[in-house]
Parts: structure tokens; sequence; C-alpha cells
């Protein structure tokens, strides 16, 4: 079996960096936040071992791959643009789209946007939700009020940058810990008042939990040293200019074959409940959550997400 390899291509006006493995049939794999292509990196050889030909990019903002200054350079648009671009670049004509986190928002409205050019979706962790009746900030602010949220605290420019910043490595350890089954509290549901930042409160665990390894923590700070946060934090200032420009999405259904994947300890599915995707998704698949695991789930259970996504393709 071949190695990964690693390519920049052109793409939408940016270079973008990827991590390939395998001849075959094209799967085209979206990361999310704050990660990497690494992400992946128990799915490529894997997928290429099944007889496919899988790829990882950095998505803009992150790792090697192009990162633009302007906020709204990191919009919908630009990213589903980025992935038909990915294909355009290969000359691929159509190919099956997976996405975690951030990514699976990607994966599932290029799908929509684009069904000529993805013939199946998986999305890991996110559900597809449809365009919703006012902008995702004014909702947050509803619902969260004095609250601390997340989201809400990455919209301005520069403050959490400031805070992940500061030491890349612990960051990053402590938001994959806290998010991950391993920590006691993995739900992300806001307790916190808003004032407080995103890392107070986070355990700083003695040791990394299993599937993440010292060397993997390096690979992730180096990445993050050298290209900063600010791509991926960008994303999440995009949400109301997202609702703006692509009102399309409020009715939109995603024909395609579909699947979707979630440990069963990840707080984004407490907040976002899947079952409400049956009825924009009508070929969606929805096996059990995989038991003891949190957010990070094709990396804390590579073994169970592979078999789930081999068994996927194998059937389309």
């Amino acid at each position: 079996m071949t190695d990964i390899t690693h390519r920049m291509v052109e793409t939408n006006g940016i270079n973008v960096h990827l991590a390939e493995q395998g001849e075959g049939p094209v799967v085209l794999m979206l990361h999310g936040f704050p990660e990497s292509w690494y992400s992946w990196r128990h799915q490529l050889p894997a997928l290429a071992e099944a007889g496919y030909h899988a790829i990882a990019p950095d998505v803009r903002g992150y790792g090697r791959s192009d990162a633009p200054d302007e906020i709204e350079a990191y919009s919908m648009k630009r990213l589903t643009a980025d992935a038909v671009g990915i294909l355009d670049a290969l000359d691929v004509e159509s190919a099956v789209v997976v996405g975690h986190d951030w990514g699976a928002p990607i994966a599932w409205n290029s799908a929509a946007l684009y069904p000529d050019r993805f013939r199946a979706v998986v999305g890991m962790s996110v559900p597809f939700t449809p365009r919703g009746p006012m902008p995702p900030t004014q909702l947050f602010k509803q619902v969260f009020q004095d609250r601390f949220f997340y989201i809400l605290y990455f919209q301005e420019p520069g403050v959490a940058e400031a805070e992940l910043e500061a030491e890349p490595r612990r960051s990053l350890k402590l938001f994959m810990y806290a998010a991950s089954a391993d920590s006691p509290d993995s739900n992300l549901i806001p307790t916190k008042k808003k004032g407080e930042k995103f890392l107070d409160g986070m355990e700083n665990p003695a040791e990394l939990p299993a599937w993440l390894t010292d060397a993997d923590l390096d690979f992730y700070a180096s990445e993050f040293q050298r290209a900063g946060f600010r791509g991926g934090l960008n994303r999440y200032r995009n949400m109301d200019r997202d609702w703006e420009e692509l009102p399309e999405l409020a009715d939109a259904k995603i024909q395609q074959p579909a699947l979707f994947l979630a440990g069963e300890k990840d707080g984004v599915i407490k907040m976002a409940n899947p079952e409400g995707m049956k009825a924009h998704v009508p070929n969606l698949q929805m096996p059990a959550f995989i038991p003891n695991c949190g957010h990070w789930t094709q990396q804390e259970k590579p073994a169970e997400v592979n078999a789930a996504l081999i068994e996927f393709l194998k059937g389309l």
C-alpha cells in the first residue's frame, strides 16, 4: 500500500495543502476546529487499503494551506467552493464528502449546493441543520443571555486569538481533553458566566488520553504555532454572513445517500439534536452513537469509524 503523500493545489483562488493515500473512488475528508488534515491520520490508510483515494486537505486558514486575512474569506460559500475546487484541480468528476466538526457543515452544504459533484455525504459530530428563522448569533444571544457561549466569545476578532495563541500546545491539550470522552464533563454545555474565557475551568490532565499521544499534540501545536488560530476562528465569524448569503438553504434537502456518526458523549449532539435531520436528509443512515466516544470522533474511536465509513462506502 502507498504511503501518505502531500502536495499543494490551487483552488478557488488560494493554495491548499492535501494529504492523500490510495487509489480508486475519491473520498474527500474535511476537518474541523482546531485541527488539520492530521485529524484523519487513521482514516487515510484504512480507506486506501479498502480501495479508495482518500484526500484530507488542510482547510483554508489551517496548516500549510493559505490563510487570507479577510474575515469574509471564510464564509460557507467560499469553503464549499474550495471543496469543489479541489475536485476540479484533481480532475475528479464526483466524490464522497466526509466532514467532522466544522467540516461537517461544509460537507453537508457542499452536498446541498453541488449535488452533481458529491455523490454521498458523511457528517460526524455536527448534524445537518437548514437555515434558521434568524441570524445565528441573534438566536444564541436569546438562548444563552448571561451565560458564556463559546461561539459568541469567538465573534470579536483578536480576543480568542490572544487567549489560544498565548500557549498553543496548552490550549489544544485543554480543549481536546475537555471535549473528549475521557473528561468527566465532555458535554460542552455552558455553565460559565458571560465575561469568562474559553479555557477557564478546563482541566489540565496529568496524562494525555490514550488516543492522543505527545507526538500528536506536538504536531498540532507546531501547526498552530505557525499558522495561528485566526483562520479557524474566522469560520465562526461568518455564521450571520452565511445566513444572509445562502437563503436557498432554508428549504434545502440533501437527496444523496448520507451517514451520520457521533460519539455518545459528544457535547454537540446535546446542543443540536440529530433526530431533526431526518426530514431534510431523506436517505440518511443513523447508526447507534459510538460508545465511550466524545467529540473527536475519528480520533477517539478510529476502528469503529473506519468500519462504519467503509461499510457505507461499499454500499453506495
